[in-house]
């Protein structure tokens, strides 16, 4: 079901922890599936990310794309971690069930949620970043749920 690199950075997960007075601070979670993610940013005065942390509180593809996407954006610059999608994520680790994607989205939400944290903190726009939903499915009608 799930692919060798999903099964390792969920068993060995890189860069947990949180980092202190962190540049940018990103929370999201998804309320269908009760996962929560927080990406921590070190952003030095080269707008280049030296150092990026996760916490993660949800299933082992969350944590593996958490994982996986502090992997992606640690050493780019801010725009180049604006273009870390769910998609990238998804092909770094070989593939998500399809009932897993949404965890890949949960983490190119969060890296922009960080982003947009680090912006307000300095008074920047960054091209293409929009204010983060606490929620990614906050937008969308309640679907029905079939049992």
């Amino acid at each position: 079901m799930y692919t060798e690199k999903v099964m390792d950075h969920f068993q060995h997960p890189r860069n947990v922890g949180e980092i202190e007075n962190a540049s940018g601070v990103g929370t999201v979670g998804n309320a269908k599936c009760g996962d929560i993610m927080r990406i921590y940013l070190d952003i030095d005065e080269n707008e280049i990310i030296r150092d990026v942390k996760f916490k993660t509180f949800g299933c082992g593809a969350a944590v593996a794309t958490s994982s996986m996407a502090t992997e992606l954006v640690k050493g780019k610059n801010i725009r180049e971690a604006m273009q870390v999608t769910n998609k990238a994520v998804m092909e770094a680790l070989d593939g998500l069930p399809p009932v897993k994607v949404h965890c890949s989205l949960l983490a190119e939400e969060a890296i922009h949620a960080a982003l947009w944290d680090y912006a307000e903190k300095h008074g920047i726009t960054i091209e293409g970043l929009e204010k983060p939903k606490s929620d990614i499915h906050e937008d969308e009608e309640e679907e029905e749920e079939e049992y």
